[in-house]
């Protein structure tokens, strides 16, 4: 595969994701879909790894990756050295959302739990409320607080570490396109056939 289709395949999956990352990170405001807890969200939720680092960050390495890749550039090395460095920039964005998303799971959210206090119940437990459902309940309000922090942040985890490996293949397919040139042929002009 010609190293100029290849980012073009990259930037337009990473796009895609880029785009749910940032709606995710936004759902992820309104827990339980409402918007009166605003108060009330922990700080992996404010740190915006999902808007900022898999989204923006990834954004612009997808776009500089479908330019790269794009039919009117064969063979254009510049284009494709922007999209390594685009590439670093979005694999560091996608990392960022990886390491947040992580800690928003492991601490879990911040909710009314069943001492009538507002705090995190789950972040000094030994066992993990990822794989006990029944320490779920400890947790009253926002209803569902927990369901929507575990659906959200997962999202955010998987689509982070796909982010990841797609920055990291398109790192590695920029330094090939750079290197080696593209092996597709610019259009030959008419005066050349003749």
């Amino acid at each position: 595969m010609c190293t100029g289709r290849c980012a073009r395949l990259v930037g337009l999956a990473l796009v895609p994701m880029a785009l749910a990352c940032m709606a995710t990170n936004i759902l992820l405001l309104f827990p339980s879909r409402e918007g009166g807890w605003m108060n009330h969200l922990t700080p992996q939720i404010w740190l915006m790894g999902g808007f900022v680092g898999g989204g923006l960050m990834v954004l612009c390495a997808g776009f500089s990756a479908i330019h790269a890749g794009g039919k009117g550039c064969c063979g254009n090395r510049c284009q494709m050295l922007r999209s390594v460095f685009a590439s670093l920039w979005g694999g560091l964005g996608a990392l960022y959302c990886l390491v947040v998303s992580d800690a928003g799971l492991t601490y879990g959210p911040l909710c009314l739990h069943a001492q009538g206090k507002w705090g995190r119940p789950f972040s000094p437990c030994s066992e993990s409320y990822l794989v006990n459902r029944k320490m779920w309940d400890q947790c009253m309000s926002p209803p569902q607080a927990v369901l929507w922090n575990v659906v959200l942040f997962s999202i955010t985890l998987d689509l982070g570490a796909l982010e990841l490996l797609l920055c990291t293949v398109q790192v590695l397919n920029g330094l090939l396109g750079t290197l080696c040139w593209d092996c597709r042929q610019p259009a030959k002009s008419q005066d050349e056939g003749l």
